[in-house]
């Protein structure tokens, strides 16, 4: 089997989207992390977030254990963890919609379960596959221990809905429409959607909380264009690496550069975040 490709630098993600955890304060509240919590954190990235809940974890017996699909992150977040002092930080290569197949994540040791800004990731990859999307919640669940809570947040429906229709249409005139949206990483699901999976469909959740917020968001130091070679590199892979793959990206980034020009300067990226709060019963 082919050595699935790392798309993540963690210098990258600083320059283009450094945001993301600075914008994760809300589901961190939901979350309520206290001292003598065990938490698994699923997509923790380069770990900034986990490093942060240290301070409320070393009053305490409790720990964070981040997990994420990237070798890179978690090399970045191990060594920040390390540089910060982060004791009650660990972190684990674990790809999510494998976590069925971890006995040591499957033992309904974790008080809470955390995602910040993955799913829409972890999901997306399997968004033809009903079954496999069910399979992540059921070993989700799986992980906690009874009247555990999952707090996630994700790309809820009509994030970033300019770009991915710029990123679609660009790449659709090279390849057409259909191969276009194969290439389409993401996932982007309603409340509705996320209620009725949980409660229904895998069943042991109940959702106590469920919102979608939009949250215009401004462009990181990397703007439009750092911003689409980060998290649009799953579509321009479509391309051969060359001249037309970067054609492609600049016809993509000067027509976002209109639309997502602010007057009062900068950009403005059009973000909807679904947040939810399960229990598990």
């Amino acid at each position: 089997m082919a050595e699935k490709k790392d798309h993540w630098s963690s210098q990258a993600y600083q320059h283009s989207a450094s945001f993301v955890p600075k914008l994760a304060t809300k589901i961190v509240q939901w979350l309520d992390p206290q001292k003598d919590d065990v938490i698994l954190d699923i997509g923790c990235g380069d770990g900034v977030v986990n490093i942060q809940m240290q301070d409320i974890l070393s009053q305490g017996s409790g720990s964070i254990h981040g997990t994420d699909s990237s070798p890179a992150m978690i090399e970045a977040a191990t060594q920040a963890a390390s540089k910060a002092g982060a004791s009650k930080c660990t972190f684990e290569v674990v790809d999510a919609l494998e976590l069925a197949s971890k006995p040591h994540l499957q033992d309904g040791h974790f008080s809470k379960l955390f995602s910040n800004a993955a799913l829409h990731w972890v999901l997306g990859s399997c968004k033809t596959s009903p079954t496999q999307q069910a399979a992540f919640f059921r070993a989700a669940r799986d992980a906690l221990a009874p009247g555990g809570v999952f707090a996630f947040e994700m790309g809820g429906m009509g994030n970033v809905a300019e770009i991915r229709g710029v990123l679609l249409a660009a790449l659709a005139r090279r390849i057409g429409l259909p191969a276009a949206v194969e290439r389409d990483p993401w996932f982007f699901p309603d409340e509705a959607w996320a209620t009725h999976v949980l409660e229904n469909e895998v069943g042991g959740w109940k959702v106590e909380r469920a919102e979608r917020e939009y949250r215009p968001t401004p462009a990181d130091a990397g703007g439009v264009e750092g911003w689409v070679r980060l998290f649009g590199a799953q579509f321009f892979e479509a391309l051969p690496e060359g001249p037309e793959r970067e054609a492609c990206i600049k016809e993509a980034v000067e027509v976002l550069e209109v639309v997502c020009k602010n007057p009062s300067g900068g950009f403005q990226l059009g973000y909807v975040r679904l947040r939810v709060l399960a229990r598990k019963v």
